[in-house]
């Protein structure tokens, strides 16, 4: 939520800001329209409160006398029926205000460059050397169901389609990069969660899926439950309507969870292998700071999701997202992408975003300042990583020429030192 306050003391700036994410900016003018009405309404529905208490007691003065009081008595119902009204209309027009504030993104960070789509966004880090095979490189899925490791068909069967099945060693070599990647965030100070995989429409709102991507997400019929569609949503609601100390922050998590989209929208796009399935595994970064800490914190955490891609040594860049590609709940945001060699082009595998107080003020996260006042804190969040898509990256850069796929050194610890899927 945003706070109204700020939209009605800066509204070019914010007109401006949000302009530059193409977003309709009549909403905004709505409304403030909104807002004027709620505070005439609050004015009405007080002065009528004060005039019915004034009238009330002149009605009981009159009755202790003796005297006629029935036109005043009428009166003082004719204004508690208008009260009546404008209380119907004020809780109307705030119910609708939020909703439409409930729809508008957050605003973006003064280094967010202006773009209109991906093609815009800019490169800030690259690292690793791009694999050059003397052989026509395989798709991962091919790669896959070659080895009888990666079964589409049965998840096709068992669920329908962006469904897979793993088997053998690439079912490890998933299970093995989720270890690894929590060992190395929980060694580094972070907290190892396991947060429920089905969260409440409450959870859904803080962190901003809901209202506007209701679509995107899983519901369970006849209950207020959704699938989680990232470990995001539960982990930063752990704090949700919580006012707590200061000395308690900075609060860092790691949560390894599967993941449920219903990919809304992406009718066409990536329809084979791993890349776009309905249920993934992901581990999740999530970090609650005091606002001085975020953008620190931030760096921290891309710096943290490069340093795992550069232990599987898998060649990446580092992508600052511009205002038309940056997701809604995000202030700033930067995406790390990977070299595919069957696709010869880098695709996104993690996702870094400091939210600022965007989700805080949805979810009423806050802390106590040095003055002992409320104040919201920072959320971030970002994948430490998108583990199909790691799975993904590996199958394809450490592919050879037979068919076979080298483990990663890092890794083969947790596949019991096997060196080689085959």
């Amino acid at each position: 939520m945003h706070d109204i306050k700020f939209f009605v003391e800066n509204v070019e700036e914010v007109k401006i800001n949000l302009g530059k994410r193409k977003f309709d900016t009549g909403i905004i003018d709505t409304v403030l329209k909104m807002n004027d009405r709620r505070k005439v309404l609050i004015q009405e529905v007080e002065s009528s409160r004060a005039e019915t208490k004034k009238l009330s007691k002149e009605v009981g003065m009159l009755k202790r006398d003796g005297k006629d009081a029935s036109e005043l008595m009428a009166k003082v119902g004719e204004i508690k029926q208008a009260m009546s009204e404008g209380d119907a209309e004020l809780e109307s027009t705030i119910k609708n205000m939020d909703g439409l504030l409930a729809t508008i993104p957050n605003l973006i960070d003064s280094e967010v460059p202006s773009g209109a789509d991906e093609s815009d966004n800019i490169e800030v880090h690259s690292w690793g050397e791009i694999p050059q095979l003397d052989f026509e490189a395989k798709d991962h899925a091919d790669l896959g169901e070659s080895l009888g490791m990666l079964d589409f068909d049965c998840g096709a069967k068992i669920t329908g389609a962006r469904f897979v099945v793993y088997r053998g060693h690439l079912a490890r070599l998933e299970r093995a990069l989720i270890n690894f990647m929590l060992d190395y965030h929980t060694n580094d100070g972070y907290e190892e969660i396991i947060p429920p995989f089905i969260v409440n429409s409450e959870s859904m709102y803080g962190t901003g899926q809901l209202p506007k991507f209701a679509e995107d997400a899983f519901k369970i019929d006849g209950r207020d439950w959704y699938l989680i569609p990232t470990a995001e949503v539960p982990v930063t609601n752990m704090k949700r309507g919580e006012l707590f100390e200061m000395n308690e922050l900075p609060l860092r998590y790691a949560a390894y969870t599967p993941c449920f989209r219903s990919e809304a929208g992406s009718h066409g796009k990536d329809t084979k292998g791993l890349i776009r399935l309905h249920q993934f595994n992901k581990v999740e970064m999530v970090n609650i700071v005091a606002p001085d800490k975020s953008e620190e914190t931030h760096q921290a955490m891309v710096k943290r999701a490069c340093t795992i891609l550069e232990m599987l040594k898998l060649p990446y860049r580092s992508m600052l997202l511009c205002a038309g590609d940056i997701g809604f709940g995000a202030r700033k945001c930067y995406d790390l992408e990977v070299w595919l060699p069957s696709q010869m082009k880098y695709r996104e595998i993690s996702s870094i975003s400091n939210c600022g107080e965007f989700q805080a003020r949805r979810a009423s996260i806050r802390y106590r300042g040095e003055d002992k006042k409320p104040v919201f804190a920072h959320t971030l969040n970002g994948s430490g990583l998108a583990v199909g898509r790691t799975v993904v990256a590996i199958m394809e850069n450490y592919q050879n020429s037979d068919g076979t796929i080298t483990i990663p050194e890092v890794l083969r610890p947790y596949m019991g030192g096997l060196e080689q899927i085959g």
